[in-house]
């Protein structure tokens, strides 16, 4: 018997079945993961760059202005640091800039001197509070109103043009300050154009929804933007960011702490960029796939608390031995009434085969009773409470029972 059970597998030693069971849960884990990091990994190998993005091509971004104004001509250019936007400023250039709000005050007065020498067009998108003492002298931010369809009612040729165009978000007021006002919102004008004094000019936006994919095709929005980024043949879209190496010199401040203040302005949506750009694009993605790990681990683990399998014991336990232990617990349980339940179980699975009961109808009293007193000549009205009766009241009557159901047992192999 020692030779048969070494050479049983054993919990000790798994077959390979039970190792596929153990470790098919982990593999499916790690297949979902590594599908969910390929799957995630091509999404973000798309067109997705953010709002006010020439290249991207979701609702809030900006390519279909840029592809409109490569198709007349014009050369689009995508600049990320303060360096790039400086260089390209020019007479023949219109600079454009996304986010104001997130440039630091040294940055704002190093992109002003640039574009206020440069002869060139200067459009601004949303600038707030923060923005204007820098970038717009002159010029204060008002709080904002709802972006929908305004009327131009100004001389202003690109907007007569255009005619109505999705307008609203920040207005300002320029005190003293030749200024052609446009698109008024509550008595303030929602697009303001400051002629400069070398033939430039600086344009701030109060909302820069009009650029979106979305709302391109809608009333004038289109033709507007042509007007205003096509004048010149060269077009910069600067997109700053918090990378940008200009944004830790002369000790600036953080672009971040801009984009709070103008919360005072009304600009929630440029708050939310500045948040968003704290944060690096992998980070989202990692969190995501970490989640994902986490619910798989979770499910995994709690597959112990389904039903019990059975197993190889490592060794052979007698028959009288597991019994016996069966008993003790019972027994240290006071378990009167599961133990009288197993006893006369198995005393009926027992008598069933010898009075011709099957073993399914051997549980059913209308069954098993007749058949017993059939084959026992002895009178017996007790046998219906001998084998479907009541629990035992305590530990003497649990052995009355065994005796009892041991000599039931007997007389049906004698009879």
């Amino acid at each position: 018997m020692t030779a048969a059970t070494t050479a049983s597998p054993t919990s000790a030693s798994p077959t390979p079945r039970q190792v596929w069971n153990r470790a098919r849960g982990v593999l499916l884990g790690v297949l979902i993961l590594v599908v969910a990091g390929i799957t995630l990994a091509a999404v973000r190998s798309g067109d997705q760059h953010g709002r006010l993005d020439p290249r991207s091509a979701d609702p809030s971004g900006s390519r279909a202005a840029a592809e409109l104004l490569k198709d007349r001509g014009i050369s689009v250019t995508v600049a990320t640091t303060l360096d790039e936007a400086t260089t390209a400023a020019g007479p023949d250039t219109t600079l454009l800039v996304v986010r104001p709000n997130l440039l630091t005050p040294p940055q704002q007065r190093r992109l002003h001197a640039a574009t206020s020498a440069s002869a060139g067009r200067t459009v601004l998108i949303a600038p707030g509070r923060p923005s204007m003492t820098e970038l717009a002298p002159g010029v204060h931010a008002e709080p904002s109103r709802e972006v929908t369809g305004r009327a131009p009612a100004c001389a202003l040729p690109a907007a007569r043009t255009a005619g109505t165009v999705d307008m609203g978000g920040i207005r300002y007021t320029a005190d003293g300050l030749d200024a052609i006002a446009c698109y008024p919102s509550g008595g303030l004008p929602s697009l303001l154009v400051l002629e400069e004094p070398r033939d430039g000019d600086t344009i701030l936006l109060g909302s820069p929804d009009f650029l979106h994919n979305e709302r391109l095709a809608q009333q004038g929005n289109a033709s507007l933007a042509l007007q205003l980024l096509g004048s010149r043949t060269h077009l910069v879209w600067y997109l700053p960011s918090l990378a940008d190496p200009s944004a830790t010199e002369d000790g600036g401040q953080s672009g971040s702490g801009n984009g709070t203040e103008d919360g005072d302005t009304g600009s929630e949506s440029e708050s939310e960029s500045s948040f968003l750009d704290l944060i690096p694009s992998g980070w989202s993605w990692g969190a995501l796939q970490l989640t994902l790990a986490a619910v798989l681990a979770a499910l995994w683990r709690a597959r112990r608390l389904g039903p019990l399998v059975t197993e190889r014991l490592p060794v052979a336990i007698r028959a009288s031995e597991s019994a016996e232990g069966r008993a003790r617990l019972y027994r240290k349980a006071n378990a009167r009434d599961r133990a009288a339940v197993s006893l006369r179980y198995a005393a009926r699975c027992r008598i069933a085969p010898f009075i011709g009961v099957s073993a399914h109808d051997a549980h059913t009293p209308a069954v098993l009773l007749p058949a017993l007193s059939a084959r026992l000549t002895t009178a017996g009205d007790d046998r219906d409470t001998l084998l479907f009766g009541p629990v035992p009241t305590d530990d003497a009557a649990l052995v009355l029972l065994t005796d009892q159901l041991d000599a039931l047992e007997r007389e049906v192999r004698t009879s």
